[in-house]
Parts: C-alpha cells; structure tokens; sequence
C-alpha cells in the first residue's frame, strides 16, 4: 500500500513553494488507494506556534487535501533519541564542537583551495580530555552522521538516474548542542517507523536524499521511492523567496480564488500536460503522472488563477453560493436572478459585493459632456420601475424613435449612465436587477 506523508514546520504560513508537494503526495496516494500523513515537524519549538499548525490545517481542508492521520514530530522525541544512541554505537554519529565562525572559515580556506567546502571531520581527532575541555568553555557540541565515502544511487521518480558521491557532501548535522534533532534524523526515523513508501519534495532536496538514504541503510530500514520535482520561479523566472508573504495560501484565499483553480493549476504546472480545470478532485488524481513533470524551473504566475477561478463559478449554481450572497445582502427571491446575470462577469467572489451594490444603492453615472442632453431626454422617457427583462428593449426603442440616435452611440451613453461601466451584463438582464437609478431626474 502506498504511504505518503506532507511535513510541514511550523513556522510561517503555507505558500504555493509547500503546497506542491503536498498536493502531489495526496495525488500519489489517493490515485492508488493508500494513506496521506500530515506530519508537523515542530522539533524547533523556539520557532513552532499552534497558531500555524492551526492554520496548515486550515489551508489544506481549504484545499480539500484531507490527511487520513496527524502526527507531531514533538511527540516522537524517545524514538529519535534510540535511533541517535544506535548510531553512535555503531561510530556513525560524533560530536564536534566548531563555532559557526569557524567553519565558516574553513569553507573560505577550502574554496580558495580550489576544494569542496565539505566538513573537514577534525573532530574526529579529538581526544577525550580535548572533549572534556571544549564541552566546559562552549557547552554541548553538535552532533554529525559519518558518510560511507561512496557513490550513493537511486532512481528518482522525476529526475530519473542520480548518483552522488558522498565524499563531496558534508557529514549533516543531526543534533545541535541544545538537543534539538533536525529535520535530516527525525525524517529519516519517521519515514521508516511509519512505513512511507513514497517521498515527493522538491529538487532543493536531493543532497539531502543522499544523506538519509545512507542513514536508512545504516539503521536498517527499507528506502522509500523517491521523486524531486522542480522549484518554482516567478513569471520572469526569477525566485519567489522575496514573495513568499503574498503567495501564502491565505492570502490567494482572501483575494478570491478558488481551490478548484489553485488544484488544477498546480497539478500540471511543470508538466507536459495541459491545465485543466476539474472542479473534481477526484478527476485530477486520476490524471495525475509524476513521470510527465521535468526537472527544469517551473514559472508560476499567480494572475492565471484568476481566469480559471472565473471559469469554475461560471460552472456554479445559485444554490452553491447561496451563502455568499446572503453575505452581502442579497434578498432569497432575488438570489437566482442576480447570480444568473452576473457570474458571467465576474473573476472572483469577491466582485460579487460591488455588483450588488450597483444594484441596490445605484452607481455614480458616467456622462460626457456631449451626451448630457441626450442621457436627459432617454430618463425623461424611462418608466418607472419595476422593471423587467423587456424594459430595456422598449426604453431604447423609444430613445430611438425620439433622438434618432442608434447602435453604439444609443445604447453605450445609457449603460455608463445606468452603471458607470462601459461592459457588464446584458443591459435586459441587468434592469430588472437594478432598484436603484442615480442617473433619472
């Protein structure tokens, strides 16, 4: 059975840069029957709030990317104490005792060597009074996993063959001197314990891969399947670090946009298939193949939401946003008949609230000066409401035969006049809709 996991820190709201592999690991996992996990690593309590574990809840059920169970990597902490105690029983975990400014040193040194800026494992010389006595002027050291110098090989599950050599990456650190394990040993023990087949993540992570799949094989355990996808970019390719804040999932879902959209983008995007939009999940797991993405940058832009967003709620019935629209007002027996007029022109829920306010409260008119006398005698012959679908034709009808006026120079003044827009509904469709007219005398 196929197991996949989302692990989310956290320590900041989901963006679009982690919702991708979340989606993708639920894909996987719906599209062959098997179990999703939503694993908070909140090992880094300084940094782990509730109120983001809170939110990464929120943000996925928005999604409707449900996790069949949770766990808390602060729960699991005597599990990552055994699997550490195990590895230095078998000499592949030791302390070094290094400041940051220190190494930062040696990787200048070995760079202006021409070398690989690896750890050089100079605390493996160490004697124990050495030990002893770097313990008592800086504290506990921080601890690293031994790498077997060898090729490490998988066949990743987007990029296809990979081979690193372990010599030219250095020995992780595992544990730092407060005690807090890393995200490289409590994934590592996660994985396993939990039975994970398959790990979906983005291609930032493969030396990390290479790691932990020697760690796996120390300790004994069966190595997942593997599959990198690529990294976003904004539109222009360049990096989203900068824009992190205003692609979070809650801020895509207060400007409007559907998850129907954000799904159905993101479940192609860097793939050699085109975007469709399902309003299904069920649809986009069965059409989803992790063997059709690539490897190369994947440009993200989030303006083509909006047009897949505007598509789904042109799909929608009245009874789907009933709330929404008693939200802003809208009375019940109008409810229909307002949706059914301005769906069609709107991106996103949110424009819901200015149509409605159109149509109840009115909108300033917009009059050239040329057409001011005109626009009066049209409202001189406007009857008075209600109106009906067949007001417009007959109101125009009649301007018509009393102006002379006709096509375009007849019908848009009376538009900008009756909604300050120049596009907008069909204007049949639009009068009976409209309780409020600023523009008649």
């Amino acid at each position: 059975m196929t197991i996949t996991r989302f692990a989310p820190s956290p320590t900041g709201y989901l963006h679009v840069g982690n919702m991708r592999p979340a989606l993708m690991n639920y894909l996987l996992t719906r599209k062959q029957g098997g179990t999703f996990i939503l694993r908070i690593d909140d090992t880094d309590l300084e940094r782990s709030k509730e109120e983001y574990i809170d939110a990464i809840k929120e943000d996925l059920t928005w999604l409707g990317l449900n996790w069949d169970k949770i766990v808390r990597q602060s729960d699991r902490l005597a599990l990552y104490d055994a699997a550490a105690d195990n590895l230095r029983k078998m000499g592949l975990l030791y302390e070094c005792f290094e400041t940051p400014t220190e190494l930062d040193l040696k990787r200048k040194k070995q760079l202006n060597m021409g070398k690989p800026p690896v750890y050089d494992r100079a605390a493996l010389t160490l004697s124990d009074e050495e030990k002893d006595a770097l313990r008592a002027e800086r504290g506990q050291g921080h601890w690293r996993f031994k790498l077997e110098h060898e090729r490490i090989e998988w066949k990743d599950g987007i990029l296809g063959n990979i081979s690193i050599d372990a010599s030219s990456v250095s020995d992780p650190v595992l544990i730092r001197g407060d005690g807090q394990y890393l995200y490289t040993l409590a994934s590592v023990v996660d994985d396993t314990e939990m039975g994970v087949t398959d790990v979906v993540r983005g291609s930032d992570h493969v030396t990390n891969t290479a790691t932990q799949i020697q760690m796996m094989r120390a300790l004994a355990s069966s190595v997942p399947e593997f599959a990198h996808h690529s990294l976003l970019t904004g539109p222009q390719g360049e990096g989203l670090s900068k824009r992190l804040g205003t692609l979070a999932l809650r801020e895509m879902r207060a400007k409007g946009i559907a998850p129907e959209a954000l799904i159905s983008l993101m479940a192609r995007l860097g793939s050699s298939q085109p975007v469709e939009l399902q309003s299904d999940i069920d649809a986009v797991y069965g059409g989803f193949d992790l063997s059709q993405f690539g490897s190369s940058p994947t440009k993200f832009d989030v303006e083509d939401l909006f047009p897949l967003t505007s598509r789904h709620l042109q799909s929608l019935s009245v009874s789907d946003v009933a709330d929404d629209l008693r939200d802003i007002g809208v009375p019940e027996d109008l409810a229909e008949g307002f949706w059914t007029v301005v769906r069609d022109n709107i991106s996103t829920l949110n424009d819901l609230a200015g149509w409605w306010t159109l149509c109840s409260k009115g909108a300033e008119p917009v009059i050239s000066q040329e057409d001011r006398d005109f626009v009066s005698q049209a409202m001189a012959l406007l009857p008075e409401g209600p109106h009906n679908i067949d007001t417009w034709s007959s109101w125009t009808s009649a301007v018509k035969a009393t102006t002379g006026r006709k096509g375009k120079g007849l019908f848009m003044p009376l538009r900008l006049a009756l909604t300050g827009q120049a596009h907008g509904p069909d204007m049949s469709c639009m009068m009976p809709l409209l309780q409020v007219i600023k523009a008649k005398p």
